[in-house]
């Protein structure tokens, strides 16, 4: 049986990943520093996941997985020095750790092996995750080992969303996670060292960048749009199912994300057509609308520092359609929606950096956000910055 070592059992890891390979006949070794969820894989060797849509509940038994602490270094080393494929779901914060210990197993790897490549797969969505890995990987692991020749970092798009989970079903099963029926891994193609592996959900993509575009562009724009323009309408309304039952939300929503599907397409010529991005975005306002997912306005909504950044789902696409010269007055109005974004959790706070934003908007003004917290070029970004001020003045 072929292994596949996984650093992180989290619901993504579980319910996305680790499934994948399993139900595909791989053994799954799952790397985490919890000690209650290792405990749990080893003592039963499976796990469920629980299908949640507006059907009845599917419930999916995962077997042929083991646990291993990410604090036993030395037995994480030989797990990764004879697997098959790597993994990695851990989040930003938890590369670095997870990468010092990779870098031990691939060293120990070529002692056993020699030139055996190994390939990882990177199922983090940040851009450009696979020259971060191979930064590190490199300060870490010296000259001596040849990280372009024998590691494949495949970079991949993470288009699965996972429900939230009542606090006594995880009590009662520390394994048992939620998830959506959506099951598709977009992944790098040509970061490959070995062959693709057999597993069925994989999607293999020669020109990776353009589908992480795609990821941010359309999935993640119409998050925001939706949830901008929902806390506008109904400031009351607490789940993404409930707002996208206005519709002039959801008109408003689709229309956002469809100019960012044409800006798609003059920024990569070739690679998608207008009717497989409008089947895609009539698909995800369908998975936005399954209420069992449970997210929250504010959830999709908060943390404005980073999603009005000039390098992330907005003003990205903002950006390169106004230099092409396309029609951007949706994506705009998502942004000077956002602005007034003030949702709250179930607890009635804000998102403590929201709270931060919105006093330094009014006491700064926008253009001193726009180019002191969003990022945007006084100079380079001149044309980006006057559309979104004349727009947000008339929108007083």
């Amino acid at each position: 049986m072929k292994k596949l070592v996984l650093f992180g059992a989290g619901k993504i890891g579980r319910s996305f990943i680790g499934q994948l390979f399993a139900t595909s006949g791989f053994e799954v070794v799952f790397v985490d520093i919890s000690e209650s969820v290792i405990s749990e894989l080893n003592r039963l060797n499976e796990y469920k996941v629980v299908i949640k849509s507006s059907q009845p509940d599917e419930i999916i038994k995962v077997g042929n997985v083991r646990g291993v602490l990410g604090a036993e270094v030395e037995k994480v080393t030989e797990e990764i020095s004879d697997c098959d494929i790597a993994a990695i779901s851990v989040g930003q914060k938890g590369l670095p750790q997870v990468i010092d210990t990779l870098a031990k197993g691939l060293i120990l790897r070529q002692r056993k092996f020699g030139r055996k490549p190994l390939d990882i797969i990177l199922a983090e969505n940040m851009h450009n995750a696979d020259k971060y890995v191979k930064d590190i990987l490199n300060s870490i692991i010296g000259r001596d080992y040849p990280v372009d020749a024998l590691v494949g970092l495949i970079e991949t798009s993470i288009g699965k969303m996972v429900p939230i989970m009542p606090k006594d079903e995880q009590e009662k099963d520390v394994l048992l996670v939620y998830a959506e029926p959506y099951n598709t891994l977009i992944l790098d193609k040509r970061a490959f060292k070995n062959p693709i592996p057999d597993v069925k959900g994989l999607a293999p993509k020669d020109n990776m960048k353009a589908w992480v575009d795609r990821k941010s562009h359309i999935h993640n724009l119409g998050h925001a749009a939706a949830a901008y323009a929902g806390f506008l309408a109904d400031p009351s309304l607490q789940y993404l199912a409930d707002i996208l039952k206005i519709h002039s939300v959801k008109e408003f929503t689709r229309s956002a994300m469809l100019q960012s599907a044409d800006v798609l397409m003059r920024k990569y010529p070739g690679e998608f057509t207008h009717p497989e991005l409008t089947n895609h975005i009539d698909d995800l306002l369908n998975r936005f609308e399954n209420r069992a997912l449970g997210d929250t306005v504010f959830r999709v909504g908060c943390d404005l520092t980073r999603k009005l950044h000039r390098d992330d789902r907005i003003l990205s696409p903002l950006i390169d359609g106004i230099q092409a010269k396309s029609p951007v007055d949706k994506i705009i109005m998502t942004f000077v929606y956002g602005l007034c974004f003030r949702a709250k959790d179930e607890k009635g706070n804000m998102f403590p950096g929201d709270v931060v934003f919105s006093k330094i908007l009014n006491n700064n003004g926008l253009s001193y956000v726009l180019t002191d917290l969003c990022g945007l070029s006084p100079t380079e970004d001149r044309k980006t910055i006057n559309r979104i001020l004349s727009t947000y003045r008339r929108s007083l």
